[in-house]
């Protein structure tokens, strides 16, 4: 088909994208998909098998999902009364609110540098998207999202809790002011995907805000390839939200691997222990290295700026080291690296490539 027709049949706001952008790592160290890097132990691994193996793969979920959320809600601490819906990670959640608050001339709104899906499932819904700039140290500008707010009124908020690619961790009391000066016109969606990594939540003030919902997933967490993410907030306004959520979305593999693996969520939060404590190390390897800018993370990455750090991003990948270069998603990030914290062997491979990387004095 010639572009001619295609621009005939698919939306402008289409044919201006650009495709999620996922690059080949066979052989690499694996540095830029902010993964958790530990499997599963051996004798977890023989349990989890024989148990799938008994799947029906003949038959569809069960559609109501009703054991995995309890399981969820027990071990991942859904406050009791608040409605779980599921998804096919938090991008098929945040597409579902897009199709739900679809209304004409309808707005989405979040600080930017942020994940680039809140942007992008916006446009797929026909949603505008209005992006408000971090301050330069990448903590939430209050002034300017209040501003936003009452020029825009955006039917969805999106606000990470820590933030995808800073690490920030925004302040509390200023995201419960957003959330009030919100009110009844829009949806927050407090988006807490590295919440294992930073140890605080708004999941326990669900009960404080009708406007709240508070977005997860086990991607981080050491289930990235089963792709299962979670959502929870006013039954009310889940009620709606479910109505646009395809049927049997969650696999019964997934289904099975989730319930098997967070009844037994110790050997995850062991780990997330783990990472937190070989993040704080490499933090600080990296604040000894000269030229190097480490900004403050509460996530299972770390941002860093470099002088050229297009440069420094091609030698690491010379050298078998994947990481990610942020440095033309915003013009904040100008120079930024994003790097994903491993396991101590693997963080070693990262600093010795970097410090061979760097450019000599």
């Amino acid at each position: 088909m010639s572009s001619s027709n295609i621009t005939n049949i698919i939306r402008p706001e289409i044919t201006s994208l650009s495709a999620y952008h996922v690059p080949e790592s066979a052989g690499y160290v694996k540095l830029d998909a902010m993964e958790n890097p530990f499997v599963l132990p051996e004798e977890m691994q023989q349990e989890l098998g024989q148990h799938l193996a008994q799947v029906a793969m003949n038959r569809y979920p069960v559609p109501s999902y009703s054991s995995l959320k309890h399981i969820i809600a027990e071990k991942l601490g859904v406050p009791a009364g608040h409605d779980i819906i599921v998804g096919n990670g938090s991008d098929e959640l945040i597409a579902m609110m897009s199709v739900a608050c679809a209304k004409p001339g309808a707005k989405v709104l979040a600080p930017l540098p942020g994940f680039v899906m809140y942007a992008m499932s916006a446009k797929f819904a026909g949603l505008e998207f209005v992006g408000v700039p971090l301050h330069a140290d990448f903590t939430l500008d209050k002034v300017a999202m209040l501003a936003a707010i009452v020029e825009h009124q955006p039917a969805i908020i999106y606000l990470a809790y820590p933030n995808n690619p800073t690490g920030t961790l925004y302040d509390a009391d200023d995201m419960a002011e957003i959330l009030r000066a919100v009110g009844n016109t829009g949806v927050v969606v407090v988006d807490e995907a590295y919440q294992p990594f930073a140890q605080t939540s708004f999941m326990s003030r669900l009960a404080e805000f009708d406007n709240l919902v508070v977005m997860r997933t086990v991607s981080k967490l050491g289930l990235a390839g089963i792709r299962l993410g979670y959502m929870a907030g006013n039954n009310a306004l889940m009620a709606e939200f479910e109505k646009v959520r395809p049927p049997y979305n969650i696999n019964v593999l997934t289904q099975a691997a989730a319930e098997f693996v967070l009844q037994r969520v110790e050997v995850l939060d062991a780990q997330a222990a783990e990472l937190r404590a070989q993040r704080d190390k490499l933090s600080t390897a990296l604040r000894a290295t000269p030229g190097v800018e480490v900004f403050p993370s509460s996530a299972n990455f770390l941002l860093i700026r470099v002088a050229n750090a297009e440069q420094v991003f091609a030698k690491l990948l010379n050298h078998k080291i994947l990481v990610k270069n942020v440095g033309k998603m915003h013009t904040l990030l100008e120079n930024c690296l994003r790097i994903t914290v491993s396991t101590q062997e693997e963080n070693a491979l990262f600093l010795a490539a970097f410090a061979a990387s760097m450019p000599s004095k």
